[in-house]
């Protein structure tokens, strides 16, 4: 694995970072717009997934990075389920529905795959070696 030096380095921020603003441009149209809970419930969500990823790396040690990945694999699940209700609201197409959907099970697939390497990995993070 490459050596990574920040959080935005991280392939797995990176598309958390993409999946918000693609979350965003989805509720800042009508009806969407008008659904205040679903609307802020989805933004929350989607900043989520990126900034415990990023705090988790922070940290600098693999059990507190763990932890924080974990904690953004349950909020990309949170984004996930809202995009169903925001589908079932008639708020999104189903191929935006569809495209969103495989890319928050992309997103998920590539964090528990980051966990396994972390939980693998003989480095403990930074104040771990």
């Amino acid at each position: 694995m490459a050596t990574i030096s920040n959080f935005e380095d991280l392939e797995i921020w990176q598309l958390a970072r993409q999946q918000a603003v693609e979350v965003y441009q989805l509720y800042i149209i009508e009806p969407f717009s008008r659904d205040w809970e679903l609307k802020n419930q989805i933004n929350a969500a989607s900043g989520s997934v990126m900034d415990n990823i990023a705090e988790g790396f922070e940290r600098s040690g693999n059990k507190e990075f763990l932890n924080f990945l974990l904690i953004a694999k349950g909020s990309n699940g949170q984004v996930r389920s809202q995009l169903y209700r925001a589908f079932d609201r008639k708020y999104i197409t189903e191929e935006k529905f569809d495209e969103l959907k495989n890319k928050c099970l992309t997103i998920s697939k590539k964090i528990t795959s980051f966990i396994k390497y972390l939980k693998d990995s003989e480095k403990k993070g930074f104040r771990y070696s």
